[in-house]
C-alpha cells in the first residue's frame, strides 16, 4: 500500500492530505458499467455505497459493489456503460487513511525507526513485503523483520522488535 497526496507526491504531502492507494480498477464487466476492482486493502467497507476515491483521471463514488472471485464488481456514479467502464481501466483507487487506533497502518510503519529490546538502532523501514506466512519490514540496508517480532510501536516515528537470536547478525 503506498501513501500519496492528491498530486500523486508522498514526499510532499501533508499527513492530513494523504491518500492511500485502496485498489486498482480492471477490465469492464458486461455492458451496463460495471468494472472489475482489485483491492490493496483489507478493508472490504472501502467500497461501501457512496465512498469516494480520488484517481489521476477524477474522482469516482462507489454506486453498488459485489465480491467476484477475489475481486470485486463495482458501478461507480456515472459510469454506465461499457465505454465509460473500459476509460477506467488501470486507474489507481486512492482515498484517505481509515483512523483505526487499534491497527498498524503500512503508511504509518514506513520512514520508522527500528530498535531491538535492548535499545540498538537496527534502521529505518523502507518497505513492508507481503509474504503469506506474515508481513514482513525491510529495513533501509534490506534485513527482513517478520512483522510477529514487533512488540512495540509508535506509528510514523519507532517501532520496538524481540528478535530471535541471529536475526541481525551478518
Amino acid at each position: 500500500m503506498s501513501a500519496a497526496n492528491k498530486s500523486g507526491n508522498p514526499d510532499t504531502a501533508d499527513p492530513s492530505e494523504r491518500l492511500l492507494e485502496i485498489g486498482r480498477v480492471g477490465r469492464p464487466h458486461g455492458t451496463g458499467g460495471e468494472v472489475v476492482v482489485t483491492l490493496v486493502s483489507n478493508r472490504p467497507e472501502r467500497l461501501a455505497p457512496g465512498s469516494e476515491f480520488q484517481t489521476d483521471a477524477a474522482a469516482l463514488r462507489v454506486v453498488a459493489a459485489r465480491p467476484h472471485n477475489q475481486r470485486h464488481l463495482v458501478r461507480f456514479a456515472g459510469i454506465d456503460d461499457r465505454g465509460k467502464a473500459e476509460a477506467l481501466r488501470g486507474l489507481v483507487l486512492r482515498a484517505a487513511p481509515i483512523a483505526d487506533p487499534d491497527e498498524l497502518w503500512v503508511h504509518e510503519l514506513i520512514g520508522a525507526l527500528v530498535v531491538d529490546t535492548f535499545g540498538t538502532d537496527r534502521g529505518r523501514v523502507a518497505s513492508v513485503v507481503a509474504n503469506p506466512a506474515g508481513d514482513l519490514l525491510e529495513l533501509d540496508d534490506g534485513t527482513l523483520v517478520p512483522l510477529r517480532f514487533v512488540t512495540d510501536a509508535a506509528p510514523g516515528e519507532r517501532i520496538e522488535v524481540d528478535p530471535p537470536d541471529g536475526l541481525f547478525e551478518p
